[in-house]
Formats: C-alpha cells, sequence, structure tokens
C-alpha cells in the first residue's frame, strides 16, 4: 500500500511495510493495528524475539494521522544507561565531556510524528521518570539546560519483557507503564500462525532467489513443509527468514527438498573434547536436577513444620526460609533472587537487613 506525500517533493512517495499472512491470529493482531492506528494515545506492543514489532510500529505510524511526519526509532537495549537520555532528550554544547555542539534528542526530532522505543524494557529507572514527564506534560529539559521543550510526540513502545510483573517487582515504573498501555497488543507467535508458514516461506524464497541473480521461483517441496510446520519457531518470524535464506542458496535447483533448522553442526563434533565437554555439562545437570529434587524434599517438611507454629511466628520463618531458598538456588545473585521472589532488589535487601542475612 502506498501513500502520496502531498507536502514532499512530487514523485516522493512514502509506503507502509508488506505484512503477510492469511491465520486468524495474524488478522486479528492487523484488526488490532488498523484500529488502534487513528486514536492519538500510546500503545504498547508485546511478544516475543522475531515476531515483527518494529514492522508493527511502522503500520502504526502509516495509518494513523501522522503519517506524513517523521518515524523516530530508538533500540533501548543498543545504549547504555549513561548515553540513553541524551539519545532520547539531546544535550548542550558543555554538557559532558564530548558534547562539542547542541545536539536534539529523538524525542525533538519525532515532535508532531511517532516516537518507537524498542526494548523499553531495558530503560534505567532515572530515566523512565523522564520519559514519564515528556510523556503527562510534553516537556522535557535537553542534558545540560534547564530550558524546557514543548514536543507533540506518540509513542509506540515494544518489549518481550513481561512489563506487569517487572512493573509489580520495582523494576520498571508502574506510573509509566500506566501511561503507555492506552492499548496494549499481543504479537502472535510463528507457531500460532502455522497457516502462514508456506506464505511467509514462499515469499522469503522469492527474495533470496532473487537476491542470487536465479529466474525461477523456488518450490518448497511437501517434505519441507512438513518439517516447517512441525518446528517450534523460539526465534519466530525472523528465525523462518534465515533458515529460509539458506535453504535457497544451499539448494543446487529450484526445489527445497532439505531444511536445516540449526547452523550450528560442527562436523569437527566427534573430537574427544567436545565429547568430554558434552559430558561434564550432562553430569552438572544431573547434579543440579538431583539438588533441586533434594531442595524440594527438604522445602516441603520444613513448610509443614512452619505450618504448625502460631501465625506471627510462621509467617516471620517463612519468609526466612523463602529468602534464604532463593539466594541459595540464585547462587547468592541477590537481583536474581529478587526476581524469583517477585521483589525488587531493595525490597530484597530491605528482608536481608530485617533478618541479618
Amino acid at each position: 500500500m502506498i501513500f502520496q506525500n502531498q507536502d514532499q517533493e512530487i514523485g516522493k512517495k512514502i509506503s507502509i511495510p508488506e505484512a503477510l499472512g492469511q491465520s486468524e491470529a495474524f488478522i486479528e493482531f492487523q484488526e488490532q493495528i488498523s484500529k488502534v492506528a487513528p486514536i492519538e494515545r500510546p500503545v504498547l506492543i508485546l511478544g516475543e524475539r522475531g515476531t515483527g514489532k518494529e514492522l508493527a510500529a511502522s503500520r502504526i505510524h502509516f495509518l494513523s494521522k501522522r503519517w506524513q511526519k517523521s518515524l523516530i526509532t530508538l533500540n533501548c537495549s543498543a545504549l547504555t544507561p549513561a548515553l540513553i537520555g541524551s539519545e532520547l532528550f539531546g544535550y548542550e554544547k558543555g554538557a559532558f565531556t564530548g558534547a562539542v555542539s547542541r545536539q536534539q534528542g529523538r524525542f525533538e526530532k519525532a515532535s508532531e510524528g511517532t516516537l518507537f522505543l524498542d526494548e523499553i524494557g531495558t530503560i534505567p529507572m532515572e530515566v523512565q521518570e523522564k520519559i514519564l514527564r515528556a510523556v503527562e506534560y510534553g516537556n522535557f529539559e535537553r542534558v545540560g539546560s534547564s530550558q524546557p521543550i514543548h514536543v507533540d510526540v506518540r509513542i509506540v513502545a515494544a518489549t518481550n519483557i513481561d512489563l506487569a510483573f517487572a512493573a509489580h517487582s520495582g523494576e520498571f515504573k508502574q506510573d509509566l507503564l500506566d501511561r503507555l498501555s492506552f492499548e496494549v497488543i499481543y504479537a502472535p507467535p510463528l507457531r500460532n500462525r502455522k497457516e502462514d508458514i508456506l506464505i511467509l516461506a514462499s515469499h522469503f524464497a522469492a527474495r533470496m532467489a532473487f537476491e542470487l541473480g536465479r529466474d525461477d521461483i523456488p518450490e518448497i517441496s511437501s517434505q519441507a513443509l512438513l518439517a516447517l510446520e512441525s518446528y517450534p519457531w523460539p526465534g519466530n518470524v525472523r528465525e523462518l527468514k534465515n533458515v529460509i535464506e539458506r535453504a535457497v542458496y544451499k539448494s543446487s535447483s529450484n526445489k527445497i527438498i532439505e531444511i536445516s533448522f540449526n547452523p550450528f553442526n560442527d562436523p569437527y563434533d566427534s573430537t574427544l573434547e567436545n565429547r568430554q565437554i558434552r559430558k561434564n555439562i550432562e553430569n552438572k545437570n544431573k547434579v543440579l536436577e538431583d539438588n533441586t529434587s533434594t531442595s524440594a524434599v527438604h522445602s516441603e517438611t520444613v513448610l509443614n513444620k512452619i505450618l504448625k507454629k502460631p501465625l506471627k511466628e510462621a509467617v516471620k520463618e517463612l519468609e526466612q526460609h523463602m529468602l534464604q531458598t532463593a539466594l541459595r538456588e540464585s547462587r547468592y545473585n541477590q537481583k536474581i533472587a529478587a526476581d524469583m521472589l517477585g521483589l525488587s532488589y531493595d525490597q530484597l535487601r530491605g528482608i536481608k537487613r530485617k533478618y541479618k542475612n
């Protein structure tokens, strides 16, 4: 689908990225996008890696009233905590070492358009506070300045993190989540779109053949299609693209018969060293499984004893037991232990101080 932008030079066109599929899950997802796109509110796109969240964000922008303005994208996970603030809000000359001139941030560049924040779940808490203010009031300050800047930006954000859980555990600001989740759309994983696999595979195969300069469009054999439809696709559409492109370039004919899902098949894997490494890993996994089983039996015994005690004493001992168990199972990594208990890092530290663990 192509729109002509009347305000730009004649002949310059803006196209909506194509999305392919016919499955019920895919159609429902596209209908959600089309319905929310014209509404001037933030949208949160959740889904596994490789499900096309960035493509969905592009469609939301180009189907909105802002389609003639800028769509600015920032991959939040690609930046260090120190850099993400200046990337989002810009900075003044001399704000820090290396700031030789004033720079606009992504918020400023996206004014009157759309700002897509990919992997928003990785943004540090202090930057989340500033984003919240920008979303709520439309104002922010560049790094190194106290002069407020007003912007009109629509936020579309995406992540594969459970943001509701992250907010509950103190890892993500609940107020910011409330502002961003006017509508929450879940991108369907490829394993729930089996009817789309042949369509997508044929599309990727044709594009790869064209890139290789081949005249014939590759045909996918029934044997290959069965393998494709039986695979769980942990990497979703992105993984399917890699698998098909690899199959096309390795095929000596225009028919895809064999499918290789794992490119890491080491031809030298039969060496004694590799066998020993695998054996060591298997032994470690067995020890972990045995320890987990023993720990479960021990926990059940402790729990039975705790439940026989008065309420206040039982609550205290249960809290201590769960804390010690989480710390032990996380190998005393307090961040992981906090996640296991559904707590923030500070909350876990508070419990540790209470019991002097």
